[in-house]
């Protein structure tokens, strides 16, 4: 679909990800795009694989976004990002959080956790890799890892002037933590180049 945009958030169940979709949706939509977002929670409350999905532009019909077809994905967790990154354009650009959490699989001993994820992106997409759960744990609470990784996709994505991201995430988040989440979103704004 022409004049459309798609980002595909994905990551574990408690990481954040649909709060993060709804300050992405919310931002978009003051802008004046018409949006739709679409969520998958699978077995989140186990720490099963969570995505949302959200498509914006003129005029939007769905908020699915097949294989190939987005522009971004945004990743929680490394893994994840590779789970999902057959759903990357081929131009598409990858957000990815450098920070392990083991499925049930691995965690139980049946699989081991796959090395070389970030590089094995780097072959195919354009990549900005960094470590939001530390940056977070920086700013005084691993909870604005999210919010970290939020900061980076609007760089990546070149959004700055679209919407004052400052300002909708005042509105999502409650106030008692919006400025811990404003030094997030600026931290990941400037984590990456």
């Amino acid at each position: 679909m022409a004049n459309t945009k798609s980002a595909l958030l994905v990551g574990v169940g408690g990481q954040g990800a649909i709060l993060t979709a709804k300050v992405l949706v919310n931002g978009l939509m003051k802008a004046g795009f018409d949006v739709k977002m679409s969520e998958v929670h699978g077995m989140s409350q186990r720490g099963g694989s969570v995505s949302t999905q959200v498509h914006w532009g003129e005029k939007v019909n769905s908020p699915v976004i097949g294989k190939g077809a987005a522009d971004i994905i945004v990743a929680f967790e490394k893994m994840e990002a590779v789970r999902y990154s057959d759903y990357l354009k081929p131009d598409g650009i990858v957000v990815v959080n450098d920070y392990e959490m083991a499925s049930s699989s691995i965690a139980a001993g049946l699989a081991e956790y796959p090395e070389g994820c970030i590089e094995e992106l780097r072959k195919h997409f354009t990549t900005y890799s960094l470590n939001a759960a530390e940056i977070a744990a920086s700013l005084g609470s691993s909870k604005c890892m999210n919010i970290v990784l939020f900061g980076s996709m609007v760089k990546a994505l070149g959004m700055e002037s679209i919407a004052d991201w400052e300002a909708v995430i005042r509105e999502i988040v409650p106030a008692k933590f919006a400025e811990l989440n404003i030094d997030a979103y600026r931290a990941g704004y400037g984590a990456i180049n």
